[in-house]
């Protein structure tokens, strides 16, 4: 049975490479699918060489999670996508880049429709609305790049120390000091 919590802010919902999905299904969805949009979209970081993720599904109820405060993502670029139920309310939020919350903070409002993702850099303040009734449920994937995280931790702004870890192991790798991303080039991408 599953058994980790998807996240530190979330309490309900599922890990799924706890059950089995991670080489069947989100790690061939990243490679074929997602990579090439992200190498256009984000190439300053690293769009073109995601290679590690995390991936879980949330629950928005009336008697669990309502809602998720502003936060940024453990990753470089996250797909979130709305598997549905019946819910109203409960849209996204975004604010600025590696901002500070405010006690007014500047934020743009998105509706979040069933059966459609948004992808957003992880490192952008967003947070999701309240739930006025039903139930909602989102995959949410965390794509991350060694090559960038390998150079300087998103969530701390440092260099790394790398110790040994199970799975992905938060998209941290061994590798040389100089593994830098190299550029996308466009044309070649057509």
């Amino acid at each position: 049975m599953p058994k980790g919590r998807p996240n530190t802010m979330n309490n309900y919902g599922v890990l799924l490479n706890e059950l089995g999905m991670d080489e069947t299904f989100i790690t061939p969805l990243r490679e074929k699918y997602l990579q090439p949009i992200t190498a256009l979209l984000y190439p300053d970081l690293g769009g073109a060489c995601l290679d590690s993720h995390k991936a879980f599904v949330v629950k928005y109820s009336l008697h669990e999670d309502l809602d998720l405060s502003s936060h940024y993502d453990n990753a470089e670029v996250t797909l979130n996508v709305s598997l549905g139920k019946d819910f109203t309310e409960g849209n996204l939020y975004f604010g600025d880049f590696s901002q500070e919350p405010t006690p007014v903070p500047k934020y743009i409002e998105i509706e979040h429709v069933v059966a459609q993702g948004l992808l957003h850099r992880g490192g952008q303040i967003h947070g999701t609305l309240p739930i006025a009734s039903g139930e909602r449920w989102n995959l949410i994937i965390w794509m991350r790049s060694s090559a960038i995280r390998n150079q300087l931790c998103p969530m701390c702004n440092k260099k790394p120390e790398l110790v040994e870890a199970e799975g992905f192991g938060d998209g941290f790798t061994e590798t040389l000091d100089d593994d830098v991303p190299e550029t996308v080039n466009l044309c070649s991408l057509w």
